[in-house]
């Protein structure tokens, strides 16, 4: 970046808040002419249209996509950071091939998206969300909650969230198994948890709680045939991305009684719509992509998308996944 040159940063589409009145912008404004927009884009033409003259993006919401058709339209853009862990918001390979180096904010929240996962998971046990709708109701209805010292958690995906939620689910005295993609003796000694079969890790687990990175690998990695294979009665929780469940097979299995309930916090479309089937399900939690939404989260994220700009313009780029 020539040194006479003020980068150009945008900020494209900040709704909900993230950015906006963070003290960290103060960094980004001693370094470069940012543009914020408060409001989300409606087309890919308003996309285009906030990016044509950026150097610089900052992705803070992940429902801001970024195919290769739009970013082809952006020969100025040298430099992308999401504002979080997941790049599915970005076609990674088109960036590559553009030449736009593109950055993520890894482990930055896994403490507190592992401890909202924790606690979803102990909503959904404790039937929270459906008693609180029969009292509502004016009904006092009485249904079995699920104990879960002594029962076992099955962890798909053992990151840095992954791993944080082993300790926390040890902490009220779960057993934990997991699986990953890639396992290792040495991870598996790291986080004291015994790797298994995807397969053999359904058939054991009382709660399966999935932290893998959406990719076309892990795309419904729990289908029909894997969901059948859980225990009947058992429960599924999600703070990864919707689709790497099979929504419709999950909405199956909860409303057949073959799961007993499930905790959502990522949806496809989001946010879903009046129609979406989870909303029909008696026995589940959802919250709205929140897992890290609180104001030590916020300002984790903002201050690694931050840092991950000055980094590149120091010409040192970090945490950089393609």
């Amino acid at each position: 970046m020539a040194k006479s040159h003020r980068p150009i940063i945008v900020i494209p589409g900040d709704d909900p808040a993230q950015l906006s009145g963070s003290r960290h912008l103060s960094r980004l404004e001693q370094r470069g002419d940012v543009v914020l927009y408060e409001d989300r884009p409606t087309s890919d033409e308003e996309k285009v249209r906030r990016a044509a003259n950026a150097d610089i993006l900052i992705n803070s919401r992940g429902s801001v996509k970024w195919t290769a058709q739009l970013l082809e339209q952006l020969p100025k853009l040298r430099f992308l950071t999401v504002c979080g862990v997941g790049t599915d918001s970005v076609d990674l390979e088109a960036a590559r091939q553009q030449g736009i180096v593109v950055s993520n904010i890894p482990g930055k929240t896994a403490p507190v998206v592992a401890e909202h996962a924790l606690g979803i998971m102990m909503a959904a046990a404790k039937r929270a969300a459906y008693q609180t709708a029969e009292l509502r109701a004016g009904r006092w209805t009485q249904i079995h909650c699920v104990y879960l010292r002594g029962r076992t958690l099955g962890v798909i995906g053992t990151g840095t969230i992954g791993g944080h939620m082993i300790r926390l689910a040890r902490a009220i005295g779960m057993d934990v198994v997991a699986w990953t993609f890639h396992p290792s003796p040495e991870r598996e000694k790291e986080l004291g948890v015994r790797f298994v079969g995807l397969d053999d890790l359904l058939h054991l687990s009382d709660v399966v709680s999935l932290h893998v990175k959406y990719t076309p690998e892990s795309q419904h990695l729990l289908g029909k045939r894997e969901l059948a294979l859980m225990k009947p009665g058992s429960l599924l929780v999600n703070t990864a991305r919707a689709g790497v469940v099979d929504t419709d097979a999950l909405v199956d299995a909860l409303k057949s009684g073959h799961l007993g309930g499930a905790a959502v916090d990522v949806f496809d479309p989001e946010p879903p719509g009046p129609e979406h089937p989870l909303l029909d399900c008696e026995q589940v939690v959802l919250t709205p992509h929140s897992a890290d939404q609180t104001p030590e989260g916020y300002d984790f994220l903002n201050a690694g998308v931050v840092d991950n700009v000055i980094a590149y313009l120091e010409g040192k780029p970090q945490n950089v996944v393609n």
